[in-house]
């Protein structure tokens, strides 16, 4: 190696290395000065919805921490889509956050697109909600129990119905799930959105759906829907009779409804932890874990590392029903 050769490469290492050390002074220099101008969250749901009133109750907490006004942007359609796609071309500084919720990992199984793949091209915050779906049946399906409804199912096949909020739904799956691993065949019925089955389950046009507690809960104790199971790790305290599906007989199968903040990548690191801690520090006031518990959802607030842990869990989980139920995009 001849000495200009030599004197290059050590000029390069030099410069590689002031460049890392300016990255790494820089970065809690940024953190520090975030924000510097109001944030929105872009909701993917309309307005009045579950997940659009908790982005709202959160920005009021948020603010005051964080000393700059929070706005929340709805942005609906094609299945949380088209607000993943407005978030991910953002810039990336933290200024816009993208309340994502399970369709949108859902649709990164169904689609090809790369444009706002959770974990990808939107990088994790915290989860903020989780929700277990409840199993609920019209009482003239006849049954009072999970094992009499699966024995109905599979004493007469194609006679039961479930509702489903369309083709690459958590209800959809859940009760896809269902049919394969009981061998019942359970026919599906699909609706426009999780929730619009409600009118036709409460008259009876469809048997069976697989909705939130707190959407189930007063129609349950009137009488007009029977719960059969929790698909939970365990029993809600807004419906503490109710026994979770392992503990009514049909282990291992569990859906939840989630719900957190993502920002587009390329965020810095520091700037995603100041939100994470100031997030969970909202969410664990008395005010919202009372509100917790009685819509019947378990509050998030976790780490960024472990909300993307579970997102890839539910990508492997449900990736193998869409597989073995052969459900394509539509």
């Amino acid at each position: 190696m001849n000495r200009l050769t030599l004197h290059t490469v050590r000029f390069g290492a030099a410069c590689l290395t002031g460049l890392s050390l300016w990255a790494a002074l820089a970065l809690p220099a940024m953190a520090q000065s975030f924000p510097s101008k109001s944030l929105r969250i872009i909701e993917p749901a309309g307005p009045g919805s579950a997940v659009d009133v908790f982005a709202r109750k959160l920005t009021t907490g948020l603010a005051q921490r964080l000393g700059q006004s929070v706005i929340v942007e709805n942005r609906p359609g094609a299945n949380s889509a088209i607000g993943a796609r407005e978030a991910a071309r953002a810039a990336p500084d933290g200024h816009t956050l993208f309340h994502a919720n399970i369709n949108n990992s859902l649709n990164d199984l169904l689609s090809n697109d790369p444009c706002c793949r959770l974990n990808e091209a939107l990088i994790p915050i915290t989860k903020l909600t989780s929700t277990p779906l409840v199993l609920v049946v019209f009482p003239a399906v006849g049954v009072k129990t999970l094992k009499e409804y699966l024995a109905l199912g599979k004493s007469q096949p194609q006679t039961l119905t479930f509702a489903s909020g369309g083709n690459g739904s958590i209800t959809q799956l859940l009760g896809t799930k269902i049919n394969l691993v009981t061998g019942i065949q359970a026919r599906e019925i699909p609706y426009k959105a999780i929730g619009a089955e409600l009118p036709d389950l409460l008259a009876g046009h469809v048997g069976a759906a697989y909705l939130a507690p707190v959407v189930v809960a007063q129609h349950i104790r009137s009488g007009k829907l029977i719960a059969l199971g929790v698909a939970g790790a365990r029993r809600i305290p807004i419906l503490p009779e109710v026994p979770t599906l392992a503990e009514a007989g049909l282990p291992n199968v569990e859906a939840s409804g989630w719900n957190g903040l993502f920002v587009p990548a390329g965020t810095p690191r520091a700037v995603i932890q100041r939100l994470q801690s100031d997030v969970a520090a909202v969410m664990a006031t008395p005010a919202f874990r009372e509100d917790a518990q009685s819509l019947g959802y378990e509050l998030g607030g976790e780490g960024a590392d472990e909300f993307s842990a579970y997102i890839k869990s539910e990508l492997q989980r449900w990736g193998q029903v869409i597989r073995d139920g052969n459900i394509k995009a539509e």
